[in-house]
């Protein structure tokens, strides 16, 4: 009731001083007093802006994006060079190195410090995984020995930097570009690559990798079938 006559009070006031009738001033004092609600938020889409769906990387490492965001900003790995947070995540959370890497990525993405597809340093990568119904050290030997890989690389001259069998190896790309691969048991006959082509200088040279990458694995799933078919 108080407010009630408050407001009658104020519109009787503005009638005085304007002339206006009741019902034009209380329209008047009711659209003056009446504040636009704000726009709620929306809400981040984690998944969408690391690339990579919840389910996927709960599922390897025990939390969604925003769960990974949440512990990550805590540890303020914002300001951190992406090997402090890759080693981060794999020393305080437990989370094995491919995983580590896709977990620091997203993160980067999340906050903004990359695009899809670039690096920290502003260089793009292409990356790409494929599952081959082959044991982990078969696919591993048909990324390490020279002459099996230049059969489905089509005849690019790449040399081994490093391996680890059979776990990973990195490529040396006739262009300057390093190719890093990773290897993935998925137990008997079973197994995964995933790869990232990096020191790429742009998103079309990104994006011509990718398919590159594409062309590449089927001729490898092509080579296989021959193999033991």
């Amino acid at each position: 009731m108080t407010r009630d006559k408050d407001r009658k009070r104020i519109i009787r006031v503005r009638m005085k001083k304007t002339g206006e009738s009741y019902t034009a001033a209380r329209a008047h004092v009711i659209a003056k007093n009446t504040t636009p609600a704000e726009p709620r938020p929306r809400a981040v889409d984690h998944a969408a802006l690391a690339g990579m769906a919840d389910e996927a990387i709960s599922a390897k490492t025990g939390r969604t994006w925003r769960g990974w965001a949440k512990v990550l900003d805590a540890d303020e790995a914002a300001s951190m060079p992406h090997r402090e947070i890759a080693a981060l995540v794999r020393r305080k959370y437990s989370v094995g190195d491919w995983w580590a890497q896709a977990v620091t990525v997203g993160y980067e993405r999340i906050k903004g410090l990359r695009a899809r597809g670039q690096r920290r340093s502003g260089a793009y990568e292409a990356g790409k995984s494929r599952t081959f119904n082959v044991p982990v050290q078969v696919l591993f030997d048909a990324w390490k020995n020279d002459a099996v890989r230049r059969r489905w690389l089509d005849g690019v001259n790449a040399s081994v930097r490093t391996a680890t069998a059979p776990k990973g190896l990195r490529l040396q790309w006739p262009d300057g570009g390093i190719i890093a691969v990773w290897f993935t048991g998925k137990g008997p006959g079973k197994s995964t690559v995933a790869l990232a082509h990096t020191k790429l200088p742009d998103k079309a040279a990104a994006e011509r990798a990718k398919k590159y990458w594409t062309d590449r694995l089927n001729a490898l799933a092509s080579m296989f079938a021959e193999t033991t078919g």
